[in-house]
Parts: structure tokens; sequence; C-alpha cells
């Protein structure tokens, strides 16, 4: 039944509205909201450290070809002979090069490769000096500066991508950029299909960019998705293996290993019988080498060593390594990490050329292997090549993808003459607090546990809410409260 107004009269205001129920942003399940939020902020906020890390990491991939420029004059021979001369000839000229120290190991070269003498002393702290001897002349090459068998140039590169040349405070930056790289990427993933289902796009559209109607920011998104999809299982693969060897969720994993018992079996060097135990095999680290002799040893013995090492079945490249103490078996490594990798090790007693002990790759726990594997392709040498190839392409993927990203920001600001701002504003909160109770029970303590195992991903997690909750109860304290107000009379 209506009510005619009476001229002169104004009608009552209504009560003014409830505030409305927290509604997920774009009319997503508040699930979507949050991952949406959280991919949206951690891709701003980690996405500079993503940068640094693609671009130095782009510049390792090409460390084996900066090496052959620089020194190739001295790993590489430039007449191959027809038989490398005795080891112990190599190792002569090169004490007589470098007298300083005690030899390490040696790697006796094969087809062009140069012989390796490695020298070690404690004022060289975990650097070594190489020496480069032409296998089939005994003629030193040169000689350089070493870590772990790393070259200057590639060492300059390696720490530029682990820790930007800042030591352990720079190691930082590579665990967050590792610990954030995978949450970022399966989101993305996520957040793409759950796009695609919401439109009844086809499966195709996931993997190629649907551009028939995209405009805009729906055609950046539509590159920034599709690339994301496509380089997903690479940015796992590089976050995985890169958090091994991190500081913190490296050590972690270490733990992990040892827990599980997973750890490369030492290699006995005792001339009696003693039993085998777990080794470091890289789990919180990066590289690994041996410390130098603890004196002079007898040149000869090491092609008795070798000998019996061949007799025992490790073909192909090796690292022959004197004990660090005397009365020990010496060592025998497989070094060729290209797939597939020979990692056989035996211990020899020098005096009578006989194995001691052995320690063959195909033994070693699962995830000894793979630990090693993964560090191996981190570093583009498993594959050759085509590593260093595949690692190129995901880098300069990601970096295409974090242009866009930051593309589709910008292209979301709003353009108004009274709402001009620099870039587009960020998901609506509320996601967290429309969440089911099961889901929080669930997901709580399940990201505690992974903040715990990542601790630089839990500080960093944490701070965000911190900051994101202070952010959203001064904006709801700082908006403006509209009072009501009666239209005037009508006829005045």
């Amino acid at each position: 039944m209506s009510v005619t107004e009476l001229p002169g009269t104004s009608r009552p205001e209504p009560a003014p509205p409830a505030d409305p129920p927290i509604r997920p942003a774009r009319g997503n399940s508040p699930f979507g909201a949050l991952l949406l939020r959280l991919h949206f902020y951690a891709g701003v906020l980690v996405a500079p450290f993503l940068v640094v890390a693609a671009l130095t990491g782009l510049a390792y991939t090409v460390a084996p070809q900066v090496d052959g420029v620089l020194y190739g004059d001295r790993m590489t021979v430039a007449e191959v002979g027809e038989r490398p001369l005795p080891v112990a000839d190599q190792v002569g000229a090169a004490r007589n090069a470098h007298p300083e120290g005690g030899v390490a190991s040696v790697q006796p070269g094969a087809g062009d490769q140069a012989t390796r003498v490695v020298f070690a002393a404690p004022e060289y702290g975990e650097k070594q000096h190489t020496v480069y001897v032409d296998p089939y002349t005994a003629r030193v090459q040169g000689q350089l500066t070493t870590w772990f068998g790393s070259t200057p140039a590639t060492t300059w590169l390696d720490d530029l991508h682990r820790n930007l040349h800042l030591g352990v405070v720079g190691r930082h930056y590579s665990e967050l950029a590792a610990s954030w790289l995978w949450i970022i990427a399966l989101g993305g993933v996520v957040l793409w299909w759950r796009r695609r289902r919401a439109s009844r796009a086809t499966v195709r559209h996931l993997l190629v960019p649907d551009l028939s109607a995209a405009r805009g920011v729906r055609r950046t998104r539509a590159w920034h998705a599709t690339l994301g999809v496509w380089l997903t299982v690479g940015l796992l693969f590089l976050s995985a293996t890169g958090l091994t060897w991190s500081r913190y969720a490296g050590a972690n994993f270490g733990t992990g290993l040892d827990s599980l018992d997973a750890r490369a079996p030492q290699l006995s060097t005792a001339l009696t019988a003693t039993p085998s135990g777990p080794t470091d095999t890289g789990g919180g680290g990066g590289h690994h080498g041996m410390s130098g002799a603890g004196g002079v040893v007898e040149s000869a013995a090491f092609d008795r060593v070798l000998t019996a090492a061949r007799t025992a079945g490790l073909a192909g490249p090796v690292e022959i390594a004197p004990p660090a103490e005397p009365g020990s078996a010496w060592t025998v490594t497989q070094v060729d990490n290209t797939w597939p990798v020979a990692k056989d090790r035996v211990a020899v007693d020098p005096a009578t050329a006989t194995v001691t002990a052995r320690s063959d790759f195909a033994d070693w726990p699962l995830l000894a292997k793979l630990s090693g594997l993964g560090i191996q392709a981190h570093m583009g040498v498993l594959f050759g090549p085509i590593n260093q190839l595949l690692l190129a392409a995901l880098a300069l993927g990601l970096l295409c993808v974090i242009v866009w990203g930051y593309r589709m920001w910008w292209q979301r600001r709003p353009t108004r003459t009274d709402r001009r701002a620099l870039a587009g504003t960020p998901p609506a909160r509320g996601g967290i607090r429309a969440l089911p109770w099961w889901v929080l029970l669930v997901g709580v303590p399940l990201t505690a546990a992974i903040g715990w195992a990542l601790p630089l991903f839990g500080l960093t997690l944490l701070a965000f809410l911190a900051i994101d909750t202070v952010l959203g109860a001064t904006t709801r304290r700082r908006r403006p409260a509209t009072a009501p107000t009666s239209p005037a009379p009508a006829g005045r």
C-alpha cells in the first residue's frame, strides 16, 4: 500500500545499510581471494630478488665458455700426444714450478685436457693453487688460484649468484628468492587454472595464450600466466635445488638427510677394516673439496694408486688424493659429472697397490643421488651445453614473467582525473576471515611447518601478515564516516 506525500513534507531518511559481508575478490572463493592476494604481494615484493637471481644465474650459465676464453691455453693442450707420461713425472714438474704447499689432489689429463695438480696450504684458506701440466710433455702451462676446482672467473660468477659478493649476509637474498619461488609459481598455476575453468576455457588455453579478444591487461595476463605454466617445472626444480645448499633451509635439509640416514656412505681410508658411516654430500652447502696432504708424498705412488683404481674399474676422469694424515689409504674418485655420471670411489693402499674399500654411486641412498644430481643440473653441468641452454631459457622466461607481472600492476592503475595512481590497487582483503574453520585447522599448522623448514619464508610471511594487518586497520580508521543528510523540502 502506497502513501502519497503531502506537499511541503519530507520523506523520512531510510536507515543506512549495514556493512556488507566480506566478499572474496573478483567473485572468487575465499581460498581464491587469499591466494590471489598472496600471489600479488609475493610477486611485487619478492620479484626484485628473483630478478637479481635470474640475471646472475643467466651470467653463470656461460661460465664454461668464459673459462675457455680466459684460461683455455692453460687448461687444454695444443697437441694431443700418443700416450700420457707417468703421473709421477707430471707431478714432479708441477712441484718444481710450485714448491710451496702439499699436493692435495691430481686429476690426470686425457685427450686435450691438461693434468691438474692441486696444492693446498693453511695460508691459502679455502682457496687452492692448481698447476696445469701437459700430460704428453710434462710442460707446465700455467697455474691458477682455484676454489674447490673452480677457476677465478667461475668463482666470481658463483659468488655473484649466491651472495652478490657480500659474504654470509648476501646469501640471504638467494635463499629468500628460492624460498618464495615455488610458492609464486604454484600459486600462479592454480590461479590461472581457476580462471580458465571459470570461463569454461579448454585445457589448450592453459598452455597457449588466448589473444583473440584480449586487450590491455587481459593480453598481458595471458602471456604472463601461460609462460608461467610452461616454466613451472623448471622453476620448482631451481627452487628445490637452490634451497638444498642455502644457509638455513639447507641446514634443515641436511638434518633431514641425517635423520633418514640418506647421505652417501663414507669411504673408509683406514688400512684396517672399519665400518662406514655417513658423510656430507652437499645438503647444506655449495661446493666441496679435499684438504691438502699433511706433507710431501712420493710421486711414484700416484701411478701405483691410479693403476689399482683402473684395474678396479674406475674409468674416465678421476681425482687422486693423498691422505691428509700419514698411515691412511689414498682415495681415487670418478669426477665425471655429465650424464650418465660416474662417481664411484675406491681407497687404495699405496704400498701394496691394493683396494682396501669401495663405494659405488649405484649403492648410494636415493635422496643422496637426487641431491647430487640436482646440484649438478642446477650448476648447468649434468647435461652439458643442453643443460646450460635450458637454464638460460628458464632465466630469460622468468624475467619476462616478472616484467609482465609489473606491467599488469601498472595497467590496472586508476586513470580517472580524480583517482589517478601510479599502480593498480591490490586485491581485496578478507580471504582469511572467510575461510572455513577446517581449512584454518589444517592450513595454519601446515604453514607453520613450512615456515620452520624454510625460515626466511616463514619470517617474511609473518612480516607480510603483520604489515597488512596494520595497514588494513589504519585504512579503516582513516575512512571518513558518511553522515546521512535529508533532502530539502519540496517547493523551497
